[in-house]
């Protein structure tokens, strides 16, 4: 047996190849650590978003608090957004530069009637007096104030009505209430004695008889094929100034009602749109102040006559 003998330099080279070996597993480690922040990427791919840094509750330099970025402000929950300002409801309106409405679509009464008689005079109402307020005296009135470059409201304001006043003189009684624009039928003989409403269909019109004379007569209107208003001899059996209609649920002013549910009653329809409507069987009064005179004349127990 040969005996090999060690000595200290088989020793001492180990040891030198050890520490070489050593040497190049740090300098690997060193190269790693320095590449590690710089990912490689594919020829032509996008790089990777950077993780956003995190935020703490102060602000930064450069942005106020919860803003997106530099100098932009945005809503956060501890300061709300200002309200956009709105007009106010308590504001008051701009002044109508014609004035104060005086009369308007619906109104009834003696200016009214008024009113239609100064147009009258000047070719803008064609149409006996009424005194309401319906939609012919609302194209009477658009009439007169775009002749005068005023709005066309169709309203009777303050600057309408004082132009008005300035072109036409006052209504005299017979332009307010001027007698029936239709002729009065040859009363029935029927009519000759008593007290009698006496109506014609035929002339479309009534006369107030006592004894054979005429004391006023008045345009009317009748029901449609529909609704006809019934013919005879009847009498009046019960009146009713402010009635109104249960059926139809419309009003039926200073009512005398002579046959089951018909009557002789003012119409505001009637005096708006004249003959181009009709009644549901009821005989229809346009004037207002003949058919209030009327009403205050006639006691229950009149005789009513109705014919052709």
């Amino acid at each position: 047996m040969i005996r090999t003998r060690r000595t200290g330099r088989g020793r001492a080279h180990r040891g030198s190849r050890a520490v070489a070996t050593a040497g190049a597993a740090v300098a690997v480690l060193a190269l790693t650590a320095v590449t590690a922040g710089c990912e490689p990427q594919a020829a032509g791919s996008t790089p990777a978003a950077p993780s956003p840094a995190p935020t703490s509750g102060s602000p930064t330099d450069d942005a106020k608090p919860g803003a997106d970025g530099p100098g932009t402000p945005t809503p956060s929950a501890s300061t709300p957004p200002k309200p956009t300002p709105t007009p106010s409801a308590t504001a008051p309106a701009a002044p109508d530069p014609q004035g104060k409405v005086l009369m308007a679509s619906g109104a009834q009464g003696k200016q009214v009637r008024e009113l239609q008689a100064r147009l009258r005079q000047i070719g803008h109402f064609n149409r006996t007096p009424t005194g309401y307020y319906g939609t012919v005296t609302v194209t009477a009135v658009q009439s007169f104030q775009g002749k005068r470059g005023l709005s066309r409201t169709g309203k009777a304001d303050t600057l309408t009505w004082q132009k008005l006043l300035g072109m036409t003189h006052e209504p005299t009684a017979a332009e307010l209430n001027p007698p029936t624009t239709r002729p009065v039928a040859k009363p029935d003989k029927r009519c000759m004695t008593g007290r009698v409403i006496c109506i014609s269909k035929n002339s479309r019109s009534l006369s107030w008889m006592i004894d054979g004379k005429v004391l006023s007569s008045m345009d009317v209107r009748f029901g449609s094929q529909y609704t006809p208003t019934r013919e005879g001899t009847f009498s009046v059996y019960w009146k009713s100034r402010h009635h109104v209609s249960t059926l139809y649920d419309s009003p039926m002013p200073y009512a005398m009602f002579f046959s089951g549910g018909q009557a002789v009653h003012y119409s505001s329809d009637f005096a708006a749109r004249g003959y181009n409507g009709a009644s549901h069987g009821c005989v229809n009064v346009r004037d207002e102040g003949k058919i209030a005179s009327l009403y205050a004349q006639v006691r229950n127990g009149d005789k009513v006559v109705v014919y052709n």
